[in-house]
């Protein structure tokens, strides 16, 4: 077959990292079919840098996501390579594009927090937009040959939400960057002394991320703890701006531009990762930080807990003053109080795999 993979994600933090792993493993396991590759000019190089062979096609394709252009023109450009089948691994499909596809639906986050708040568009834009994505899922969801979802919980949601027949929807785990899984490098002393006890929380600040309770918990645990900081790792972009406009305790730092060896120190160094999320698609982050013996505080919510089981500290992530007792516990005890806990959560990591989802994904292609 000739495949084609929508791949303009390839630098983005969350989908990026899927994209990525699902490429470079198709690369490693696949010698029969074709792939053909739409790619940002940006990205190129990059992506010419890790695939190769007569196999591997890179089109450059300059063409924003969640645009009229992308509705508009992305179909042309796929209709130019003859496909069999297309990948798109983010909801973002082309609504005039009908030839055979399948995409993976993450979460569904953005059905569930329909407000302006999580926008940086004046309202009446966003409302325009909103529809959009209205459609533009549904379209996604109905159109497509299979639907991918990384957890089950995922999987009940579009039931639930979209009315998405359940077989055709197919389960395929995330997995653990290497680098990350394996890093030896280390944070030099000196910055580690200037962090001194420190709870870490890894990802972006998104409303639904939660983390003006995150930063409320902290003041509670921090009158009683004012040794201690909260670090808060992510990109720096609008939403991480405007939540450091209304931080003005110097216990709470913000790191960007983090590299993935740069944060497997975070996680080994950390107290514990934490986050209080109200809903997640996967949670790379805590997958990521229990494979660097790193001690988890999570949001009881179903997709952690499918994720990690009762390997990590569960919070009600609506209460303050709950995450704030926990934290103080967590600190006072140390990690080696967890340690039977820490070893169940590491024993889950067997489910993730970069290479097992690849393959499961390939298995989708040869199905349709």
């Amino acid at each position: 077959m000739r495949i084609g993979i929508d791949v303009r994600l390839w630098a983005q933090t969350g989908v990026g990292r899927y994209i990525r792993n699902l490429v470079l493993n198709l690369q490693k396991i696949d010698n029969k079919n074709e792939y053909i590759v739409f790619v940002r000019s940006e990205d190129i190089s990059d992506i010419r840098s890790q695939i190769s062979g007569s196999r591997w096609k890179v089109v450059e394709t300059n063409i924003k996501w969640h645009s009229l252009v992308e509705q508009l023109e992305f179909p042309k450009i796929l209709n130019k390579e003859k496909l069999d089948l297309v990948h798109f691994p983010y909801f973002s499909v082309p609504i005039f594009y009908n030839k055979p596809f399948v995409v993976t639906i993450h979460d569904l986050i953005m059905h569930h927090y329909p407000t302006g708040k999580a926008s940086t568009l004046p309202f009446p834009f966003y409302k325009a937009k909103r529809i959009g994505y209205n459609k533009v899922i549904n379209h996604a969801v109905k159109k497509s040959k299979k639907v991918i979802v990384p957890l089950n919980a995922v999987k009940d949601d579009l039931i639930k939400s979209l009315k998405v027949p359940g077989d055709k929807i197919v389960v395929t785990y995330e997995g653990v960057d290497e680098k990350i899984f394996n890093s030896k490098f280390l944070i030099s002393n000196s910055k580690i002394e200037n962090y001194g006890k420190y709870f870490l929380y890894v990802g972006n600040a998104y409303p639904h991320k939660n983390l003006d309770m995150l930063t409320e918990a902290f003041r509670v645990f921090e009158k009683n703890n004012n040794d201690v900081k909260l670090l808060l790792v992510g990109k720096d972009d609008f939403f991480y701006k405007r939540l450091e406009k209304n931080i003005k305790e110097n216990s709470i730092i913000f790191l960007h531009n983090i590299s993935d060896e740069e944060l497997s120190s975070l996680y080994k160094n950390s107290i514990a990762l934490i986050s209080v999320s109200l809903m997640e698609g996967f949670g790379l982050p805590a997958i990521e930080a229990v494979s660097n013996d790193c001690l988890v505080m999570l949001s009881d919510i179903p997709s952690f807990r499918e994720v990690l089981g009762d390997g990590v500290i569960y919070l009600n992530p609506t209460n303050p003053n709950d995450i704030a007792q926990r934290m103080e516990k967590v600190l006072k005890n140390g990690r080696k109080y967890y340690s039977a806990q820490m070893l169940r959560a590491k024993l889950r990591l067997k489910l993730f795999s970069w290479e097992k989802m690849a393959s499961e994904t390939l298995e989708i292609y040869n199905s349709i």
